[in-house]
């Protein structure tokens, strides 16, 4: 074993192989895989091994995409070829038709990345695989892409071509432990002597944990026991003249696809069960837990009516074995949170299947420090304290529950809740509100007409609409508020913290006293890394002068883990999270400076403190700050508390308001009014695939001043011209939003993709962002949205349709 490395990738199944591979194919070939036992002798070698190309946006399309094409390369290698049945078709079945309306969007989505679904009715589904019923079905969705995989054969040729590159592969080599050093390089101990490595990745499944331990992390990773069977022949397969697709029920909670001329049945049962939580034997390799048939036979009843040969056929063999989830069901793939140098991919519950893909991603971010995708779906940082693998485990068991169910906008599901609160949360639930959940903190969705108040799950506009739009009626014509919490806020201390901001910043960067700014930190691709709020606090007996940081709530480790990446050694700068000890309560609408006035006494004219200011007072008794800024458009104050004082600030609000009509509101609301505002949201609109000119940040960007990162590569960018421009659509229709990922459509050809859609209850228009073709991009171009399947007219606008002048947030 060598002595030194580039890269140690620890694992060796599909994770690992991929990573391994694809760091080879970026350059990168100083690398290493180190394996305890054989390549794939974990969860790899029991897979069912189903390739598709769903995805449920487009960077998991991106990434399946990427990971079919690797394998069909694979299978058709001379020197090293794998087994790999592409192109049998599959079908995700349907019997609702808010689940087929979901589908048309997806085929939507997916037509933006070049890959085209189709929606067919039940006898369609019949004819393509002619061992269904069609009892209880209205569809299906239908990928043509869709095939199975050999496990072994496949991370085989991965570490055979990264071995022909000059990568090597250690196999029965056991990690020991892990240590940083002050370079934040690593030394990894195994049985077999120890390695030192610039980088190490953790690809170790359902053993990922027990790598984290080494490098004192957690991963919010939990494995579920998973059983499939596969069959005796079946005449009617051996006799027919294709192979059968692959078959994916919601309703019965099953899968299946062709094994030789048999079947291979996957079960997802309603009595599932955990795996390892408790430790896992060092013993448990190329090993299998107990079958237990019995615990499924809810679901394999719905299977025999959907699919009546199984209660005609034996079975051949059965397969229980662990496969691993997170909170949310996407992998963790991309840098370890609070840690330098250290990447993972893990968490890969269809890991055969999109394996190529993240492997091909993360091997981008590690060699280039970004990927050719937006990868927030999958980057381990979109998860922050909450998320232990006690939380894992319940939203594992729902997510293993409702495998084949998407989720729908606005759809919560109740496993796990209530991870984050404050102390307003049972005030708020009172009062009514239905919460939404954001980075696990219960923020409030929207005020409850009624206790028993349950709009219907589906993409079109829903029974909420109406209450929205009267919270925003109250917004606009008298005060409402609104608690923001977990709201990311760092505070910046140091006689550098300016200096430095502005080297992050590629704007200008506010340094007055008593003022706030918006500002964008670019990647050093020179595209949208993250935006931020900067207000400077003067020094007083609550702190010596300060910055306040304020960003997206789920920016929360993202965000603190760039900016302490780029301190130099030289600042004084000091970095130090408040993001759990304040919250924010948002007064907005033209009576808000009443309410304001008669909790403080301070003077709040707007001659002493005009809008983008900032102030420390009391509220009431409660100490706090207030910063002069407004997402809804308004004239509005972000008010931040310390939690210990929360509720008697909010108290000392709600009474006061009362003379001037105040009433709460909550996220949708907020959303609505953003959109009516032309103001863009973290990882909806600002993304690591477009530069801030293209984005419509311009008059946030100086590149007359001093350097700042990203600025030569940005540069770069203006000299070769926008390859997509943001822009403002209304769309001509009253049923439904514009939904994330929808194509934008001219001449038959995908000409953009909706970023955002909501309602503007002010403006009266149904708006949606979207990125469009530069040259489509000009007021009054009409393109055609797929909306869900229907095709839509959809106009390009001027920005910020609502006040453009900004003068009502001035007032």
């Amino acid at each position: 074993m060598k002595s030194r490395t580039k890269v140690a990738v620890i694992g060796g199944g599909i994770a690992g192989c991929s990573t391994l591979y694809h760091l080879t194919q970026e350059g990168w070939t100083d690398v290493v895989l180190i394996e305890r036992d054989e390549l794939t002798s974990g969860t790899t070698w029991h897979s069912a091994a189903q390739v598709t190309n769903f995805g449920m946006n487009q960077t998991m399309v991106g990434l399946k995409s990427h990971s079919i094409a690797l394998y069909k390369k694979l299978r058709d290698d001379p020197e090293y070829p794998v087994g790999y049945h592409h192109g049998d078709g599959g079908i995700r079945l349907a019997n609702t038709q808010a689940h087929m309306q979901g589908y048309r969007h997806f085929a939507s989505m997916a037509r933006g990345m070049g890959v085209e679904y189709e929606v067919i009715d039940a006898e369609e589904c019949a004819r393509r695989h002619p061992l269904i019923s069609t009892d209880n079905l209205l569809g299906g969705l239908w990928d043509g892409e869709d095939g199975d995989i050999d496990p072994a054969q496949l991370c085989q040729a991965l570490a055979f071509h990264a071995r022909k590159a000059g990568a090597e592969v250690y196999r029965q080599t056991n990690v020991t432990g892990l240590t940083q050093h002050k370079d934040d390089t690593w030394t990894v101990e195994t049985d077999k002597g120890s390695i030192d490595a610039d980088i190490v990745v953790n690809a170790c499944g359902y053993r990922v944990n027990e790598v984290g331990r080494m490098m004192g992390v957690h991963h919010p990773v939990a494995s579920m026991e998973h059983q499939y069977f596969v069959t005796e022949d079946i005449p009617a397969i051996a006799e027919a003249s294709h192979r059968m697709p692959l078959l994916r029920c919601p309703i019965s909670d099953y899968y299946s696809r062709q094994e030789k001329n048999g079947l291979l049945v996957g079960f997802y049962e309603q009595d599932c069960k955990t795996w390892g939580l408790d430790g896992i034997s060092p013993s448990f390799t190329n090993d299998l837990c107990p079958d237990d048939l019995d615990r499924v036979m809810d679901v394999l009843e719905g299977a025999f009516e959907r699919m009546p040969v199984l209660a005609e056929v034996g079975i051949k063999r059965i397969v229980n074995g662990p496969i691993t989830y997170t909170i949310d069901g996407a992998p963790l793939v991309g840098p370890i949170p609070n840690k330098r140098n250290a990447f993972c991919i893990i968490g890969l519950r269809a890991g055969l299947g999109e394996g190529g893909g993240h492997g091909w991603l993360l091997a981008q971010q590690i060699v280039h420090g970004e990927a050719q995708y937006d990868t927030w779906c999958i980057d381990p940082r979109r998860f922050t304290g909450h998320a232990n693998v006690e939380l894992t485990a319940l939203k594992a068991i729902e997510d293993y529950q409702n495998e084949f169910r998407f989720h729908f906008p606005y759809e919560h599901r109740p496993a796990g809740r209530n991870a984050k609160t404050t102390p307003l949360t049972p005030v708020l639930a009172a009062e009514g509100a239905e919460f939404t959940v954001v980075n696990g903190w219960e923020r409030v969705d929207y005020i409850k007409p009624a206790p028993d108040f349950h709009p219907t799950l589906g993409f079109n506009f829903d029974e909420a609409f109406d209450v929205v739009a009267e919270e925003v009626r109250n917004v606009q014509e008298n005060v409402g508020l609104c608690e923001v919490n977990g709201f990311n806020r760092f505070e910046i201390t140091g006689a550098d913290r300016h200096s430095f901001l502005d080297r992050m910043f590629c704007g200008t960067v506010t340094k007055r006293d008593g003022r706030v700014g918006l500002g964008y930190m670019l990647n050093h691709q020179g595209r949208v890394k993250a935006e931020a709020t900067i207000a400077n606090l003067p020094a007083s007996d609550r702190g010596p002068a300060r910055v306040w940081y304020g960003s997206a709530a789920a920016a929360e480790t993202h965000d603190m883990d760039w900016l302490q990446a780029h301190l130099r050694a030289d600042e004084d700068v000091q970095i130090k999270s408040l993001t759990n000890d304040q919250t924010i309560l948002v007064l907005a609408g033209p009576k808000s400076r009443d309410v304001l006035q008669a909790v403080s006494r301070e003077d709040w004219s707007k001659e002493a403190f005009p809008w983008l200011s900032a102030r420390e007072c009391f509220i009431g008794y409660a100490p706090a700050t207030v910063l002069g800024v407004s997402f809804s458009g308004e004239l509005a104050y972000e008010i931040h508390v310390p939690n210990a004082s929360l509720y008697a600030a909010y108290t000392a609000l709600r009474a006061a308001g009362k003379a001037h009509g105040l009433k709460l509101f909550g996220a949708r609301a907020v959303e609505s009014m953003r959109m009516e505002k032309g103001f863009a949201h973290w990882k909806a609109e600002l993304l690591t695939e477009f530069d801030p000119f293209e984005t419509g940040l311009d008059r946030f960007v100086k590149l007359e001043k001093g350097n700042f990162i990203g600025k030569a590569a940005l540069e770069a960018h203006v000299a070769a011209g926008p390859t997509k421009k943001l822009v403002t659509l209304q769309i001509d229709s009253t049923q439904a939003p514009a939904h994330g990922g929808a194509s934008l459509m001219r001449g038959g050809k995908v000409v953009g993709t909706v970023s955002s859609g909501d309602w503007g209850h002010r403006v009266g228009m149904n708006l949606a962002y979207a990125f469009i073709d530069p040259d489509l991009s000009e007021i009054g171009t009409v393109v055609d949205l797929d909306l869900c399947g229907d095709l839509i007219r959809a106009e390009v606008i001027a920005p910020s349709p609502y006040d453009p002048s900004y003068a009502r947030m001035r007032a």
